[in-house]
């Protein structure tokens, strides 16, 4: 298994998912160690001469402008970190606590944090023998960053709080112990340092990227085996149309059917008929999917500066030794990102309900059986697979009002804006769910549609698609119990299987 060797610039998507998903190993570049030594030794210096500097050897927040004596100053890292560990709700997934890890880690290999070398050689100890804190998904406004969540990573850092290591939920430092890890002693600014940024958000928002990436995929396919089923029109895919239209998401969309259904048979046959139009969920498949991938790509680069970025409070520079008071810690760069891709996702899947609504009504699937199910009246088919279908594109709808645009002032109007990222990052990863459910009932409908319609005249792409579908999901001849249909789809997808079935066929789909 290769490692990955950091130096606080390089990471990426890529990278980012070996780690959380594949369990790779990290390590660090011994550049980034020398950076991280130079700013220590100006913290300890400025601690040694006893001069004032935000968050060394003063309260915090509303705190400060009250000056912490020397001989506390190890004791205020100690209780910051227990005070402001006050999240609530159900614990962070194994991947976003991962991911947090990670870009913590990534953020003190610059340096400008003041920490020691030995804080990140802990991060890097428990992600490589997963140690897994307990975090708690709610307390976070965003600005001064993710206080409350990376407080509870802080607190097993230092041997406090809970953990899971090798499935298990345990005290935070029994965790640390049973993988050998030793706790830390916090020294100036330390505390400060782990708790304060937004690696919270910004590991939620790189887990919704690796999830959207698949979904734009699998959302290209499930549509191209729908439009194959309905007997739809390529023309609408025509690169003359796209190339009129530069847009990169729209061309790219457009390419990909003609990429999967080429070579279709079915569609060849409609090519005389008499139907000039498709409906929009068909038609402008390039320019609604394609509107999805711009914005996934402007997302992207945003979420992968955030990600080799340093967002703690203050920022200690080698170049003038000296410790700044900014601002990095405010979450709106991420918040308004991930409130685009979820508004975004959200059609994704209002799109793919339309397609769905129009496989199974007699009036437009182009002579189908009415809800893709014979004996109509004594069996409903999928008809209520739509219904499932339109309150997960409903919620979605709820989901996507933007978190951005809210702000409650905290620590005594000290803090009065703060950007509700994190509240952003988990409605996304929320939505993302929603939309892989959306897809996972099309292809249930256009695998059944693609089964009456003759399978073997459509694309090379589609049979093998629908071959793997059938190899977990069999043709539903009469009611049976779908529940377990839609998880299998929705399991399919997850795993990419689909994606990699069909680039077999296409080479890589575009995004």
């Amino acid at each position: 298994m290769s490692t990955v060797q950091l130096d606080g610039k390089n990471l990426d998507l890529k990278a980012f998912g070996s780690v959380i998903y594949e369990k790779y190993p990290v390590s660090i570049c011994k550049d980034s160690v020398i950076r991280i030594k130079k700013c220590r030794s100006i913290v300890e210096s400025i601690v040694d001469k006893n001069i004032v500097r935000y968050g060394i050897n003063t309260g915090f927040g509303k705190f400060s402008n009250v000056v912490i004596d020397k001989k506390d100053t190890v004791e205020l890292q100690k209780k910051i970190i227990i005070s402001h560990a006050v999240g609530v709700g159900k614990p962070l997934a194994e991947d976003v606590v991962r991911g947090i890890m990670l870009l913590k880690l990534n953020s003190f290999l610059h340096g400008f944090s003041g920490v020691r070398l030995c804080v990140a050689e802990t991060l890097i100890g428990m992600l490589n023998r997963n140690v897994i804190p307990f975090i708690p998904e709610k307390g976070s406004v965003g600005a001064s960053g993710d206080l409350a969540p990376l407080s509870h990573l802080a607190m097993v850092m230092t041997g406090l709080g809970q953990a899971y290591y090798e499935g298990k939920l345990m005290d935070g430092g029994e965790a640390m112990k049973k993988a050998g890890i030793p706790v830390l002693e916090l020294r100036q600014k330390e505390g400060l340092a782990i708790l304060n940024g937004t690696q919270v958000m910004t590991s939620l928002a790189a887990v919704c990227l690796l999830k959207a990436e698949n979904l734009l995929k699998t959302a290209d396919i499930s549509g191209a085996m729908s439009l194959d089923s309905l007997k739809g029109s390529l023309s609408a895919f025509d690169k003359r149309i796209h190339s009129a239209r530069p847009h990169k998401g729209q061309s790219a969309t457009a390419a990909n059917f003609i990429k999967l259904l080429g070579d279709s048979k079915i569609l060849k046959s409609h090519s005389d008929c008499g139907k000039v139009q498709d409906a929009y969920s068909l038609r402008c498949i390039p320019q609604v999917h394609g509107a999805v991938k711009d914005t996934f790509r402007h997302v992207r680069q945003i979420v992968m500066t955030e990600m080799n970025s340093v967002t703690d409070n203050p920022l200690v520079f080698d170049e003038g030794h000296d410790v700044v008071s900014g601002g990095n810690f405010h979450g709106e760069p991420v918040a308004f990102a991930m409130d685009f891709l979820s508004i975004a996702l959200s059609e994704l899947a209002n799109i793919s309900e339309r397609r769905i609504s129009y496989m199974l009504d007699p009036a437009t699937n182009d002579g189908l059986p009415p809800f893709l199910t014979e004996k109509g009246g004594l069996n409903s088919g999928f008809m209520m697979t739509q219904v499932t279908a339109a309150a997960l594109v409903s919620e979605n709808k709820v989901l996507s009002h933007p978190a951005s645009v809210d702000s409650v002032p905290t620590s005594a109007n000290k803090e009065d804006h703060v950007s509700m990222g994190t509240h952003a990052a988990r409605k996304c990863l929320e939505i993302c769910e929603n939309v892989k459910n959306v897809l996972a009932i099309e292809l249930l409908c256009a695998a059944q549609a693609m089964d009456y319609r003759g399978t073997e005249n459509s694309s090379k792409a589609v049979k093998a698609v629908h071959k793997k579908f059938r190899s977990k999901v069999k043709f539903m001849k009469e009611d049976s119990y779908i529940y377990p249909d839609i998880i299998a789809s929705a399991g399919m997808i997850e795993s990419g299987d689909f994606v990699k079935e069909a680039e077999k066929t296409t080479k890589e789909l575009k995004i």
